[in-house]
């Protein structure tokens, strides 16, 4: 455990990705494999059972015998739970000598089974010898907030360097569903180990952003358009249907087994042959008609799926790549190669004004036609288009390219159309989280109406560091009251929001929910007056076919 704490307090401590590269590669090189199997589950981002928040809080004020107004004082000022505990609790020596494995075993998971009054006895004698560096990776631990800035990608390429197995063999292995025990981490670093689960999904294939490169392709800049496949970027949730020893099983990119979301695309994938796996998009259809996101999510956040749910956001599978076929890897092959696979198995046909797979095997596995596009022009002509088909915009895909893993540019892109924009007041604010505990970065933003400035939106990311500091000063001058760790700022700044997509959402104050809102500039030109209004906000609404939510609520 104390090696653990070292590992976390060195990674938080350096922005250079080379560095954690190496920091991890030192950790993983050593020590049980019990424990460096536990170590790779918090940091591929899993969790175990959380304590309850209050819980912790509770021993932590029984502890040091702090009041509730001043631990609520001191929770506002850090900004963190897991470090307002940690500096509350009297120093230890660090004196922990099991190692992680029966650190997390012996005294994280039997938590959850405690009583109150065994929990204060349990904690208080481990606070009492860990210093404070262990309480804080400790308390993030238990709460299920460990996170340390290191991606899934990272700690798969220090695994390949510390195993020599490729790291696209590692990021495999990394994905799906697995138990933190001493088997696992010989499976996986075994240079000759069979790739075992028949649940386990490949890394996903990440596209770029095309104003990474430029707002306008050309010849000049991406070379010909008659190397590209386009098709529509669907906004859905990205996933893989597997098929495989005669099961079914469905992942989100966020490494969730969604199958049991999605029946009606799990029964048309049981007429798949063994050994396939197909990589797409799942969206919302009904009677030919794409369904905003928000119904979509309906899906993921039920526990139990209705009749009437799912008549009302009947779902599909959108095919656009093929990964898996008759048990073998066909990821290298190229994109050409792979869509031809894929059409072998989905027959390709029309359906609607969205043209579709309705298929050999099912309307609900759907494979989308490629977009005839002459040049670069022509793709811009065609994007610009894009909200009146309720897709995000264009992918471009080189024909020749493989199936790689992570982001890499120059092959798949994402054309997507310009965001939505209001210029938006800040109204409240918060504290963030890890380095940014003692700063105000979460902000909510109003419009007027009525001559009221309502509430319409949160963002915490677009601002520079200084930009952050100068905002911070300003609500720190200009609070006007505290509710907990809300601040109510005296409106005086405006800032442009952008956002990709807008629907009525009679669960907002203001009856309009955006979607991915992020600070595009600080409009230092505006004054308060000059803001939007809640009527522009709505007009929105009705100009974009993605806007409108049919019985939202």
């Amino acid at each position: 455990m104390r090696a653990f704490a070292r590992l976390y307090n060195e990674l938080d401590t350096t922005n250079s990705t080379s560095q954690k590269l190496q920091i991890l590669v030192d950790y993983l090189s050593h020590g049980d494999t019990k424990s460096l199997a536990y170590a790779i589950y918090f940091l591929s981002g899993r969790k175990l059972r959380g304590l309850p928040s209050n819980k912790l809080k509770d021993v932590c004020k029984q502890i040091t015998g702090i009041s509730d107004w001043l631990f609520q004082e001191s929770y506002d000022n850090v900004g963190d739970l897991a470090e307002t505990i940690a500096l509350l609790l009297p120093g230890g020596a660090g004196a922990i000598n099991e190692t992680l494995a029966e650190f997390v075993e012996q005294n994280i998971i039997p938590l959850k089974d405690l009583d109150d009054a065994a929990l204060l006895t349990k904690l208080s004698g481990l606070y009492s010898v860990m210093d404070i560096n262990q309480k804080f990776v400790f308390n993030k631990l238990i709460t299920g907030g460990f996170r340390v800035g290191v991606s899934h990608q990272l700690v798969a390429k220090a695994l390949a360097r510390v195993s020599g197995v490729s790291e696209n063999i590692m990021q495999h292995r990394l994905m799906g569903d697995w138990a933190p025990d001493s088997g696992f981490y010989e499976r996986l670093i075994c240079p000759d180990h069979g790739e075992g689960e028949i649940s386990a999904p490949y890394p996903f294939y990440l596209a770029s952003p095309i104003s990474v490169l430029t707002d306008c392709p050309d010849d000049a800049s991406m070379g010909s358009a008659s190397d590209f496949a386009f098709e529509w970027k669907w906004d859905g949730i990205r996933a893989q249907v597997i098929k495989r020893q005669g099961q079914v099983f469905i992942w989100s990119r966020g490494e969730e087994l969604v199958t049991d979301r999605f029946p009606e695309v799990a029964r048309a994938a049981s007429k798949l042959p063994d050994g396939t796996v197909l990589d797409g998009e799942l969206l919302a259809f009904k009677e030919g008609d794409i369904l905003p996101f928000a119904q979509l999510q309906k899906r993921i956040g039920r526990k139990t799926l209705s009749k009437k749910l799912l008549a009302d956001v009947p779902v599909a599978f959108i095919c656009f790549d093929i990964l898996e076929a008759d048990s073998v890897d066909i990821r290298e092959q190229t994109y050409i190669n792979r869509r031809h696979k894929m059409l072998s198995i989905l027959t390709p046909g029309a359906l609607g004004q969205y043209p579709s797979c309705a298929g050999a095997l099912s309307e609900y596995l759907r494979v989308p036609p490629l977009i005839a596009v002459s040049d670069w022009q022509e793709a811009r002509a065609l994007r610009a288009t894009s909200r009146d088909l309720k897709v995000e915009g264009l992918m471009l895909k080189r024909q020749d390219s493989v199936y790689g893993v992570g982001r890499k540019r120059g092959d798949w892109w994402k054309w997507k159309v310009d965001p939505h924009s209001i210029d938006a007041v800040l109204i409240y604010a918060q504290r963030g989280h890890g380095r940014r505990a003692s700063l105000y970065t979460d902000y909510t933003f109003g419009l007027w109406h009525g001559g009221e400035l309502v509430p319409v939106a949160k963002a915490y990311s677009g601002l520079t560091d200084l930009e952050i500091k100068e905002v911070d000063s300003y609500i720190r001058a200009n609070t006007k009251e505290k509710f907990g760790p809300v601040r109510t700022v005296t409106p005086g700044l405006v800032f442009e929001l952008s956002f990709e997509g807008i629907q009525l959402s009679p669960r907002h104050k203001s009856g309009v929910a955006v979607r991915f809102p992020r600070i595009s500039r600080w409009r230092t030109d505006k004054t308060i007056e000059q803001a939007d209004h809640l009527d522009t906000l709505k007009e929105m609404i009705e100009q974009s076919p993605l806007a409108v939510v049919p019985g939202d609520g």
